[in-house]
């Protein structure tokens, strides 16, 4: 499968049947994040697998955005670690870098089969203390991974994509 048929088949999958990823495409999945550029190089991502049933079940109190996944990944950066350019102080590049490692990980899972969606509805705060995480870590997104569930697709949304001349401008 050729990259221009991995992004355009990939879509946020709202509804998983609670299969577990197997380990080898978890690892694949984990190291195309590790992979990933970061400002300056720094890698101040830091990715939690959560699959345990305590894991969970603390995480679906925190949001209703999970549907169903058998494994969901937590990614936050460190504010310690991450590069800050001084021309935007107080925008922390650790986003960014959170988000293409994201990108990364969603486009190995999809060519490996394995169904994602990125989370963003949840409380960083609430996130950080039910999962203790120490101060300089901050919560960006989840992703559940997993298989979609029977007859679950791609919202009508998805398919909605404004032409290439509203989005790009040459100057």
């Amino acid at each position: 499968m050729g990259f221009a048929e991995i992004v355009s088949r990939r879509f946020s999958t709202r509804g998983f049947d609670g299969r577990p990823v197997e380990a080898e495409s978890l690892g694949k999945i984990l190291e195309a994040g590790r992979l990933a550029p970061t400002a300056k190089n720094l890698q101040p991502q830091h990715v939690f697998v959560l699959q345990s049933a305590e894991a969970l079940a603390k995480v679906n109190t925190l949001t209703r955005s999970i549907y169903g996944a058998s494994t969901v990944l937590l990614i936050c950066f460190d504010r310690d670690e991450c590069w800050t350019n001084p021309a935007k102080p107080g925008f922390p590049a650790g986003y960014v870098d959170c988000s293409i490692v994201m990108t990364h990980m969603m486009l190995q899972a999809e060519e490996l089969g394995v169904a994602s969606c990125w989370v963003g509805s949840f409380l960083p705060d609430e996130l950080s203390k039910e999962f203790e995480l120490p101060d300089n870590l901050v919560p960006v997104a989840l992703m559940p991974l997993g298989y979609a569930a029977s007859g679950v697709g791609p919202s009508e949304r998805h398919f909605s994509r404004k032409p290439l001349c509203e989005t790009v401008k040459y100057l």
